[in-house]
């Protein structure tokens, strides 16, 4: 199965998981890239406003088409207890044959997943949630392994 690993990630922990999963799939790899500086304070307030407001920023545009894979997994922090905005505008923009979600965030991931869900219009044949302190113990390969599994 042809599978692509996609994620946005503001302060790298996104990226981090993304990754990993990518490794553990053998799987191509795709990082969505903002237009915007999200950097600092003031950028991680815009950040929260935008995604509360569903908002869809420009964002760079893909190298790899999602439609020529199997299997597309998605990735995006939490913001606001949502998907993040650049997520929300490369899930608008594409169509994915099959899809898996994961996300990162430092509680609760609020409606994330639906969101995503309604927003790529297909529903996801397994997800993850990766918190931070996962993240900080190193103890989140465990969890992609789980997920990966799943997917297999």
């Amino acid at each position: 199965m042809k599978t692509l690993v996609v994620y946005y990630s503001r302060t790298g922990t996104t990226k981090k998981v993304g990754q990993e999963i990518a490794k553990q799939l053998k799987a191509d790899e795709e990082e969505i890239f903002d237009v915007k500086n999200r950097g600092g304070l003031l950028g991680w307030l815009r950040s929260g406003k935008e995604a509360q407001k569903k908002q869809l920023p420009e964002i760079k545009p893909a190298k790899k088409n999602p439609s020529n894979y199997d299997l597309v997994v998605i990735g995006t922090p939490v913001w606001a207890w949502t998907l993040s905005s650049p997520v929300r505008t490369y899930l608008s923009s594409n169509k994915f044959k099959k899809v898996a979600y994961f996300c990162t965030c430092g509680g609760d991931p609020g409606k994330a997943f639906e969101e995503i869900d309604n927003t790529a219009g297909k529903k996801a044949i397994a997800t993850l949630v990766i918190s931070e302190k996962e993240i900080k113990d190193n103890s989140y390969p465990k969890k992609v392994k789980e997920f990966v599994a799943k997917l297999k």
